[in-house]
């Protein structure tokens, strides 16, 4: 089968949808055509030009990279600094680039799932799930066509709650209508008061999801006005939001587990406050700058927080209370680019898949 790159860009959507980012962020394609074949993937956490000369030699005309090489407006392409060298090289080599930066931090299955993994976490969850982004549809169908509209609206996403799907509250009532003069009824006849054995039928759905599921519940349902109401929830969507938390399988010292740490991530260095006397297990993670999440992490009872960037200062704010350490931005999401990988690999099989060989860390130790 023949991929364009507007089909490897939807199935990355499907995963971490560009609703989620954050709103400094500049996800999505940033050079390239949409309608383009795509001959090859190359998979990175950030994008240079030395990058997209890698892309260039091992035959991809797309690069999906976590880092947007595009932060801010472009006032000109004369090459003045590497990234608008970077833009003007991937343009004249048609190579697309795709950044899924903080849609992918977001998502549970994303940046910080694939951290949890390295460490060897389990129970794992969102640590700062994110509210308002979840709506209740309630709507009234005939009883025989129920199941039928039902599994319309669950195939435009309605319905999935963690990791339960077709989820619905259902009870059975009567509705009632007058057809007027200009009405087409399924159900009863013009002039004539009719009343109809229904079921209320309530669901909920991410928000961002509410145009296509509309759609299906008008198409599916058989009356010529469908009768529904929507109504925004401040619940928290625990698949999506900020960080992660999870526990490790036995408890270990704070020393034992930065050992452990240094070697899963492997990292260089690390830094880190005092190592507290006691046992640490509960284990919060965010990759790239995450200070923010101290406070939530501080409320889960975490004994352990990994984050990067975080500052001289910012290191007291630990107050004794956990374990903080700074493992560094590059070093806590280099794995990205194997999620990256994997996620393509199992969708597109046929696609010519690659994990970038070079090292995009701007900083060196010495």
């Amino acid at each position: 089968m023949v991929y364009l790159i507007k089909h490897v860009i939807s199935h990355l959507e499907s995963i971490a949808p560009p609703v989620y980012q954050e709103n400094y962020d500049n996800s999505g394609l940033i050079t390239g055509d949409r309608d383009a074949e795509v001959s090859g993937i190359l998979c990175s956490l950030d994008v240079t030009e030395a990058v997209v000369a890698e892309a260039i030699a091992k035959g991809c005309n797309l690069i999906v990279a976590h880092h947007p090489i595009v932060f801010k407006g472009l006032k000109t392409l004369t090459g003045k600094n590497y990234v608008e060298r970077t833009v003007i090289l991937a343009i004249k080599n048609d190579i697309a680039i795709y950044a899924i930066h903080t849609n992918l931090d977001a998502v549970y299955q994303g940046v910080n799932q694939k951290i949890a993994q390295k460490i060897g976490l389990q129970q794992t969850r969102i640590l700062a799930p994110k509210k308002g982004i979840l709506t209740k549809l309630t709507t009234f169908i005939p009883k025989e066509n129920a199941d039928e509209v039902l599994n319309a609206l669950y195939q435009a996403g309605a319905g999935t709650i963690g990791e339960y799907a077709h989820c619905s509250f259902q009870i059975q009532g009567k509705g009632t209508f007058l057809p007027l003069d200009g009405a087409d009824p399924h159900l009863g006849v013009r002039g004539e008061a009719a009343s109809v054995d229904e079921v209320r039928v309530e669901l909920m759905f991410p928000e961002y999801l509410r145009t296509g599921i509309i759609r299906a519940l008008k198409e599916a349902h058989p009356y010529e006005e469908v009768a529904y109401y929507l109504q925004s929830l401040e619940n928290e969507h625990q698949e999506v939001g900020s960080g992660m938390v999870g526990m490790l399988p036995e408890p270990m010292d704070g020393k034992s587990f930065l050992l452990h740490l240094k070697a899963a991530m492997g990292l260089e260095i690390l830094k880190h406050t005092a190592i507290l006397d006691k046992k640490v297990q509960r284990i919060a993670i965010c990759g790239g700058a995450g200070i923010f999440l101290l406070g939530s992490a501080m409320k889960t009872g975490a004994d352990v927080f990994i984050t990067a960037d975080i500052k001289y200062h910012e290191f007291f704010d630990a107050d004794q209370k956990l374990l903080l350490v700074d493992i560094g931005h590059y070093e806590s999401e280099i794995y990205t680019k194997e999620l990256l990988k994997d996620l393509l690999s199992q969708k597109f099989s046929n696609i010519a898949t690659y994990l970038t060989n070079l090292v995009t860390n701007p900083i060196s130790y010495l």
